[in-house]
């Protein structure tokens, strides 16, 4: 089985969090237009000045997602 992992980008400022809910938004219509799968996008808020956005996805398809799309960085996703 193919590990998972979350790619991550971040934002940062007083509308940090507006921004990476709409960058969510971008995620998912990359993914369906492309037909990729991915397990889960989301936001986390971090502190007041601080949210990411991020994608799960196969390690398989990391390259696709990471090369089109220039994620912050990446990490090995743990349920």
């Amino acid at each position: 089985m193919d590990r998972k992992l979350k790619l991550i980008w971040d934002f940062r400022g007083d509308s940090s969090e507006k921004t990476a809910e709409h960058h969510c938004i971008h995620l998912k219509e990359f993914a369906v237009i492309k037909k990729l799968h991915f397990y889960e996008i989301n936001f986390s808020v971090i502190s007041e000045m601080h949210t990411i956005a991020y994608i799960v996805v196969d390690e398989a398809d990391m390259k696709t997602y990471r090369d089109a799309l220039k994620p912050h960085r990446g990490q090995v996703f743990n349920e």
